[in-house]
């Protein structure tokens, strides 16, 4: 009954809710509860007041857990298993990947050579994550941390760490850690 019930909330979400409009008008968040509704019953697991925004794709939504008052931007793109901590915010066109292209053989295409073993993201709490960030597989937000626009973040962010660039690096501390 509930792959019965995810395969038709798929169907709901990608033909249909998936293309209301974002905002904060009042009709708007008529949509914004809609979208919420129909993947609530998608996600591995989904905290309460989960703002879905328009366009945002994650296949079926089985690898992904989300928590509470936490969003997926507008035409976000999530793939694979994918661990999103309370108040989270995300922005437009973000991407998250928990697999890669293998590459390493020289003798045969790359594109016949198949996928990495996937390596699961997880993101912490109170984490912002800005327009257009690309992390990649494997990587660890801690809580607290925020995510420059544009940025690549190929390896873990400490928590409070301010992130930017290409590859992301530690720009500053929003918290200074006292020494133990």
């Amino acid at each position: 009954m509930k792959r019965f019930i995810r395969i038709a909330c798929c169907l709901l979400y990608y033909g249909f809710a998936q293309h209301l409009p974002s905002g904060n008008l009042p009709l708007c968040r008529i949509f914004r509860s809609l979208r919420f509704f129909i993947c609530r019953p998608m996600f591995a697991s989904c905290g309460k007041d989960v703002n879905i925004e328009h366009g945002a794709f994650f296949h079926s939504g089985k690898a992904v857990s989300i928590g509470n008052f936490s969003g997926i931007g507008i035409n976000a793109n999530l793939s694979g298993k994918i661990t999103i901590g309370d108040y989270v915010m995300m922005g437009r066109d973000v991407v998250i990947m928990t697999r890669n292209h293998e590459f390493f053989r020289t003798d045969i295409p790359m594109v016949q050579q198949g996928f990495r073993q996937e390596k699961p993201i997880v993101i912490g709490n109170d984490v912002w994550i800005g327009d257009r960030v690309i992390i990649l597989a494997g990587v660890r937000v801690g809580d607290g941390a925020i995510i420059g626009a544009g940025s690549v973040v190929t390896r873990d962010v400490i928590p409070y760490a301010v992130v930017g660039g290409i590859p992301a690096r530690v720009i500053r501390m929003r918290k200074v850690m006292s020494a133990v």
